[in-house]
């Protein structure tokens, strides 16, 4: 009886697929109809499906048989999930009547656009993935090596933490443990024995590090910061957290600053470091400004692929990814189509994907959910995609404008693992440090640069021994941007601005007292170092510039019709990272 099954599909499959199948294909083909009760119209219906507008797998041969096999157990899996979906009763406050995700933390009052909820299982440590993801394939060897953000259970908690519960006491300890932290940085650096008190007067000049603020007749109204509003705020330990205004000697000097620039930005926020005295005369007169230690390079392991490659190519796209007049996500599936074309081994995705802030989204004028819209325009693509191109891995950043995602806080965890189902799309919180082969990467979905550029205020000063800035062809050594994606390497932070700007807060809600997540060496690390890459989506015109040893980039949004290709030529023994990056900024027609 079987052989005679066999025989009738390897007939059927001959009558459908005439010459264009070859024989030793033909027992696999068969084989699969079997189990998934599919007969010969059906298996071409499937590769019909899978090569639709794929020029590359026209061809059915041995190369582009696990292309249909993956495609044929997606869609038997999609199909048993409705199945079980449909015969699954939800009680509670959290079924989809009432717009949860069914899982702790989740948005509620979302109505029709909260998760749609499926069968799920709960695994052995504790994670818990609906039915279609449990027959997702394995991923295969991929042509990079991966290194992220840890994904246990207790470093997701972590991330995952409950905001509006903090105390004011944590957030003053976040503050305070992070001018402390630098105070021994420049201890170390410098070569100091002890650092002064801004708010006691001294007959000698001490140095002195805290944050730039507002003195109190400037802190309530929205003045931009000025060298008349300037104040200085030290920690407990170093001033009792007295806040001192500043004045600048006439002649004050810029110690250790880059060569050429005569000047230093100032924000609020902005750790800082000040040589003078308080000559009790109710301020500190500050002689020299003293530039922060540089953030150190991240040791090189030189990981090669399972290829024996170092080298790769990636392609990084910043939300929003559809315009305000629709929904389609028109630029994000032209950019897709070029993805299909170029088969890159990394795509970086940066929210948001479905923006809160859309006017469609904000009346209701949708036709899905949230999720649904999500799945649809990128998380299917996308697998389509991995299924041509099984190498290649896709990074997923949120943004806190992203409805789809639990927290509206900056920082922010990744999305739920609801939302990918295949070990090759990588969910990563925001802001998000890791490494692909031997790059560092630093990636943050905040405008930062506008704000910084909103906010800082230039005060200029003699050059004391300076420290040689490396000349880049075509980049201007004052180059504002450069400057910008400094403070942030400096800082050691994707956010050092504090407090978030008056009218710029609907952008981001910082919680600081997480403060930890924001650090450049990623939440966890033992040490600050600055990434070989730092990705700093903006409104303001897309760039590609070398900002001490770091390639910054801003690829501008989606909606521009804006992308960047990153291509990394491999390891090159001691040449300079930034020789080895070569960065495009592509728009599409």
């Amino acid at each position: 009886m079987a052989s005679a099954d066999e025989a009738r599909l390897r007939k059927e499959i001959v009558q459908h697929f005439g010459n264009t199948i070859e024989d030793a294909l033909l027992p696999e083909c068969v084989k699969f109809c079997q189990m998934y009760n599919l007969g010969g119209q059906d298996l071409l219906f499937k590769w019909e499906a899978l090569t639709y507008g794929q020029l590359g797998l026209k061809v059915f041969n041995a190369t582009t048989l696990p292309a249909l096999k993956a495609k044929i157990q997606r869609d038997a899996a999609k199909a048993n999930a409705k199945k079980q979906q449909s015969k699954a009763t939800l009680s509670g406050p959290l079924n989809r009547r009432f717009g949860g995700t069914g899982r702790p933390g989740a948005r509620m009052g979302l109505g029709a656009m909260g998760l749609p909820q499926q069968p799920t299982v709960r695994r052995q440590d504790g994670f818990t993935f609906t039915m279609e993801e449990r027959s997702m394939p394995v991923a295969g060897p991929s042509r990079v090596r991966f290194a992220g953000p840890e994904m246990d259970e207790q470093s997701r908690k972590r991330r995952a933490y409950r905001y509006m519960f903090e105390k004011i006491s944590e957030r003053s300890e976040a503050l305070d443990d992070r001018i402390d932290d630098f105070g021994e940085l420049v201890k170390a650096h410098y070569n100091l024995e002890e650092l002064g008190d801004p708010a006691v007067s001294t007959e000698e000049d001490v140095v002195v590090v805290g944050r730039v603020t507002f003195d109190s007749e400037s802190i309530s109204g929205s003045v931009k910061l000025n060298e008349a509003s300037l104040a200085f705020e030290s920690s407990r330990m170093m001033g009792a957290g007295a806040r001192v205004p500043i004045r600048f000697d006439p002649n004050v000097k810029i110690r250790g600053g880059k060569a050429g620039l005569s000047t230093v930005g100032l924000f609020p926020g902005a750790i800082v470091a000040l040589k003078g005295k308080n000559g009790g005369g109710g301020y500190f007169l500050a002689t020299e400004i003293i530039s922060l230690p540089p953030a150190p390079v991240p040791p090189r392991t030189s990981v090669k692929s399972e290829e024996g490659q170092s080298s790769f190519v990636a392609h990084i796209a910043c939300g929003p990814f559809t315009p305000d007049s629709d929904l389609q996500y028109a630029p994000w599936h032209n950019m897709l189509s070029r993805i299909k074309s170029d088969k890159p081994a990394v795509i970086l995705l940066v929210g948001p994907f479905v923006d809160s802030a859309h006017p469609l989204i904000k009346i209701g004028d949708v036709d899905a959910t949230p999720a649904e819209m999500f799945q649809q325009h990128f998380v299917e693509p996308l697998r389509d995609f991995l299924d041509t191109a099984p190498g290649s891995i896709v990074l997923i950043v949120p943004s806190t404008r992203d409805i789809i995602s639990d927290h509206a806080v900056f920082p922010q965890p990744e999305l739920s693992a609801d939302f990918s189902g295949d070990p090759r799309i990588k969910l990563l919180p925001n802001p998000a440090r890791f490494a692909i082969n031997d790059v560092s990467f630093g990636v943050s979905s905040v405008d930062v640069v506008f704000h910084l550029r909103k906010e800082e205020f230039l005060k200029r000063g003699q050059e004391v021994d300076p420290v040689p800035a490396e000349v880049i062809e075509g980049q201007a050594a004052a180059d504002p941007m450069v400057n910008s994606c400094r403070h942030l390497l400096q800082q050691r932070s994707f956010y050092p601005i504090f407090p978030v700007p008056l009218d710029l807060s609907h952008e981001v809600n910082l919680d600081v007292a997480h403060w930890a997540g924001l650090r450049l060496g990623g939440d966890g690390a033992e040490e600050d170092t600055a990434p070989d890459v730092l990705i700093t989506p903006s409104r303001l015109k897309h760039f590609s510039k070398v900002v001490d040893g770091t390639v910054a980039i801003n690829p501008s949004y989606s909606t521009k019709g804006m992308f960047a290709t990153l291509n990394y030529s491999g390891d090159t023994g001691d040449a300079p990272m930034r020789s080895r990056l070569k960065v495009d900024l592509v728009r599409l027609e």
